[in-house]
């Protein structure tokens, strides 16, 4: 009847959720002050949330699979990560 979850793809859905509900609640705080100077600052806000949760949310997802996965995909995973880092910053 239950379904039982890993405890590591749980807690990545758990920081989704909570991604979703920041961005829902923007959202609606962005109507409810019906300005574009307003709506800037709050979608600064969530540009600063944003990488917050893609770090955490990697950084389970490669503590959940390092026992699994040989260290040479880990290092090419790692490196994906830098490279989307680099991206971001330029």
């Amino acid at each position: 009847m239950f379904q039982v979850f890993e405890k590591i793809v749980l807690g990545m859905a758990m920081i989704r959720i909570l991604s979703g509900v920041c961005e829902v609640s923007a959202a609606f705080l962005m109507l409810r002050f019906n300005s574009v100077e307003k709506a800037l600052l709050i979608n600064s806000t969530l540009s600063i949330i944003g990488p917050f949760i893609f770090f955490s949310t990697m950084s389970l997802g490669l503590v959940g699979i390092t026992a699994k996965i040989s260290t040479a995909k880990l290092l090419w995973i790692v490196a994906g990560l830098g490279l989307i880092v680099y991206g971001i910053r330029k």
